[in-house]
Formats: C-alpha cells, sequence, structure tokens
C-alpha cells in the first residue's frame, strides 16, 4: 500500500523532469568546464540523448535508477503497489533503451549509458569514458 493518496503520488511523479536533472547539469557542467562543446536533448539523433557530439558521433545517456531499470531482476521485487503498471512501464522502458542501442550502434555512433549513481559517485570516470570515445 502506498503512503500517499492517489492523487499526491500522481502530483509527485508528474514533477520528476525527464531532462536537466542534477545528474545531467552535473555532467554537463564537468564536460563544459573541460572544453567540450556539445548539445542537448538533440532530436535530430533517435532516442534524443542527453549530450551529444554531433561531428564525432557520441550518443551520451543519464539514466535513473528506477526508470530505467537498473538491476531490475532484483528490484522490481521491491514495488508493492501498482506492480502491473510499472512492470510494464520499465521493462518498454529498457527495451526501448536496447532498441535505440542497437540502431544507434548500426548507424555509427558510440552510444554510452551512465546510471545516475555512477555520475554522482564517480564522476571523473565518466568524464574519461566520454574523452576516450571522443578520441
Amino acid at each position: 500500500m502506498d503512503k500517499f493518496s492517489k492523487e499526491k503520488r500522481s502530483k509527485i511523479m508528474s514533477s520528476i523532469k525527464n531532462k536537466d536533472s542534477k545528474i545531467e547539469i552535473m555532467l554537463r557542467k564537468a564536460l563544459w568546464k573541460r572544453g567540450h562543446r556539445y548539445r542537448i536533448n538533440y532530436p535530430q539523433v533517435i532516442g534524443k540523448p542527453d549530450i551529444v557530439f554531433v561531428k564525432k558521433k557520441v550518443a551520451i545517456f543519464c539514466d535513473g535508477e528506477f526508470w530505467h531499470g537498473y538491476d531490475w531482476d532484483k528490484k522490481k521485487h521491491e514495488i508493492k503497489s501498482n506492480q502491473k503498471f510499472w512492470y510494464e512501464k520499465i521493462e518498454k522502458n529498457i527495451k526501448r533503451d536496447e532498441d535505440v542501442n542497437i540502431s544507434l550502434s548500426e548507424q555509427g555512433w558510440k552510444v554510452i549509458r551512465f546510471w545516475g549513481k555512477d555520475i554522482e559517485k564517480n564522476l571523473p570516470k565518466c568524464i574519461k569514458n566520454i574523452e576516450d570515445a571522443l578520441k
């Protein structure tokens, strides 16, 4: 049972941003500070990556653990309310992410995906991975 009413939960979930999240901004600021210039939420690239280096064909996605199914086989059992909805939604997101990765790779793009916790805990390593891909 959810501790919030249906209306309150709906309001909470609708306030979650799908761009300019804390992890995206943290990564973008670090890249900018190192002199890298990029596009954000670039709609001309399939999947609308969070950060794009168009000339180098590098697409970067900053994935939130809940929405993109981090450790999904274990974590899905922690969902207590509205399981059917959340299972379908998150599994659809996982499938979409896989399809986007394949499609971009087939088009010659390098695809980099970071979990939010990895950006927060090890930003320098994330930056190094990006810089290696840009070489």
